[in-house]
């Protein structure tokens, strides 16, 4: 016979009610992360971190136009700058305006870097456009954009 209070809880209903609270847990997380960058957001998280209004040129972006797995996206990012003591890239910033968060990366530079040129690997949720910010020394700012078509499984997107 079971002399259980009722107003106690057992060791099953506990587990099963904390499992229910975490499964909760997660799917807010994940409904939270469902909501995508906008153009506007990441020029606001840009402009946050390079300060003035960016010219066209001396930074390039090489990615592929069509990505058929958007897990795994290579890209280079380079500036064209001498890298010396009285001209060279001070940083440069990535951000990617369909994914959860606008920002993919931010990297800093001296002249002892020699070139300023970065390789990495990016996840795009959806099609979308990279665009990338470096700030030189002397305070000026450049930009470039490039849009990749994300695919699934080679079929559409």
């Amino acid at each position: 016979m079971n002399h259980r209070n009722p107003s106690t809880l057992g060791r099953r209903a506990a587990l099963a009610r904390a499992g229910g609270y975490g499964l909760a847990a997660i799917a807010g997380v994940l409904a939270a992360r469902d909501a995508a960058a906008t153009p506007d957001s990441a020029r606001d998280w840009l402009a946050a971190l390079a300060k003035g209004t960016p010219a066209e040129g001396k930074v390039s972006i090489k990615a592929p136009e069509i990505a058929e797995n958007g897990n795994a996206v290579p890209v280079t990012v380079g500036v064209e700058s001498e890298m010396t003591d009285k001209s060279y890239v001070k940083a440069l910033h990535i951000a990617a305006d369909g994914n959860p968060n606008p920002g993919v990366a931010s990297y800093s530079f001296t002249p002892l870097a020699g070139k300023a040129e970065i390789q990495l690997r990016v996840r795009l949720a959806q099609t979308q456009k990279l665009v990338a910010v470096a700030e030189m020394n002397d305070g000026s700012v450049f930009i470039a954009s490039r849009e990749v078509k994300v695919t699934i499984g080679g079929c559409g997107g």
